[in-house]
């Protein structure tokens, strides 16, 4: 075990590990420690505390003293001289033309040393630059091109989710993420909805993807022809997260989607699989192709979801409607009234008789006409075919 303490430089920065050399070192004071770009100004993040050899990557710098009055100062006369470089900086690149974004600029604490950050698409020619900040600030110079990611966690902002970025809060190394974690997780492809303020994909895709790699390996994939307590069917739809997946079964007249379980399901294989099954079903030899036949599921029952809809068909005479009025027919005897009706059905040449008057003669039970017997001393209607001919010999005279 060794002893060190944790300090960090800058607020978004990543902690590091020095030795204490005998000084008992507090949460949140200041230290100044030894690097290898000479002295530096830092906070301590924790304290004393010990961690494996392994841990520690040697030589272990050792920390100096921890930092007074003077010090303190010089570190905030550091910050006042960073904000005047990044202006003088940025009017440089504005002059020269440089196509090239100034991010960050860091003061060394022994005020020997000015570091800038900045991003670019390619290559830049920036000695005419480097020429004139060393003329101006009288310390040695050095530009340091950067990602976008590393830009975004030196300026910070808000993600998608309404919180900070996690790179500039906790997430202290970059881990590398690729599109096939977010199919994994299911997500959309679509890289407006998966991509970060920074424009590279979200780094949050990286912490669920062990368990949603889990919880693959224990699922059937989708096309799959599965074995299921109600019979063999086909995955169409898989929830990793709730462990269900729902199957179209190909046995029997249930044609709805059931879902299951991964444990209740037994892979058989994929499509060919199960054309294989359809085509030894079709031709009634389930057992040479190695399948095990399933039971049927009964067929459903019309009758049963007639009786409970209530639907009854009757064709009865205006007066027998009214059940109060006939006494009550019952369904049997409406029956009977269609199958006399059926044989005593007038036929065309009956109907042609009747000028158009079609009758309609029941069994002895009653009688209905389409048409209602016109009243006594009623005046006759010619047919309409014989109107229109009156009419046009009275235009013709």
């Amino acid at each position: 075990m060794t002893e060190i303490i944790s300090v960090r430089f800058s607020e978004r920065g990543k902690a590091y590990f020095f030795d204490p050399a005998g000084i008992d070192v507090q949460k949140g004071e200041m230290v100044v420690v030894e690097t290898a770009k000479g002295l530096e100004y830092g906070e301590c993040v924790r304290g004393n505390h010990q961690v494996e050899d392994e841990a520690v990557v040697q030589p272990l710098r050792p920390v100096i003293r921890i930092a007074t009055e003077t010090d303190n100062r010089s570190a905030a006369a550091g910050k006042e001289k960073e904000k005047e470089a990044f202006d003088y900086c940025r009017d440089k690149i504005a002059e020269l033309g440089l196509e090239m974004k100034l991010v960050s600029v860091e003061y060394g604490f022994e005020g020997n040393k000015i570091l800038f950050f900045f991003t670019s698409d390619g290559r830049v020619d920036f000695r005419e630059l480097v020429k004139d900040l060393a003329g101006r600030f009288r310390a040695r110079i050095e530009l340091r091109q950067i990602g976008v990611r590393d830009e975004a966690k030196m300026l910070g902002g808000l993600g998608v989710c309404g919180k900070q970025f996690c790179c500039s809060q906790f997430l202290h190394e970059f881990h590398p993420v690729s599109i096939k974690m977010a199919k994994t997780q299911g997500l959309s492809l679509n890289p407006t909805k998966i991509s970060g303020t920074c424009g590279r994909l979200m780094c949050c895709l990286k912490y669920e993807e062990v368990a949603y790699e889990d919880l693959v390996k224990k699922a059937p994939k989708i096309g799959a022809f599965v074995e299921t307590p109600y019979g063999k069917g086909s995955v169409i739809n898989i929830n990793l997260l709730r462990g269900l997946a729902k199957v179209r079964l190909e046995d029997g007249n249930d044609t709805t989607l059931k879902a299951f379980t991964f444990e209740e399901l037994d892979i058989l294989g994929g499509k060919g699989r199960r054309a294989e099954y359809i085509t030894a079903r079709d031709e009634g030899r389930l057992e040479e192709a190695g399948f095990t036949p399933s039971p049927p599921s009964p067929p459903p029952n019309i009758n049963r979801a007639l009786d409970n809809l209530n639907v009854t068909t009757s064709y009865s005479s205006p007066a027998s409607s009214n059940p109060a009025a006939s006494g009550g027919v019952s369904h049997n005897q409406s029956e009977k009234k269609q199958q006399n009706w059926r044989k005593n059905k007038p036929t065309n040449k009956q109907n042609d008789k009747h000028h158009g008057h079609k009758s309609e003669q029941f069994s002895e039970e009653g009688t209905s006409s389409s048409h209602p017997a016109p009243l006594e001393g009623a005046k006759k209607k010619k047919p309409h075919y014989k109107r229109k001919k009156n009419k046009n010999k009275n235009n013709q005279q």
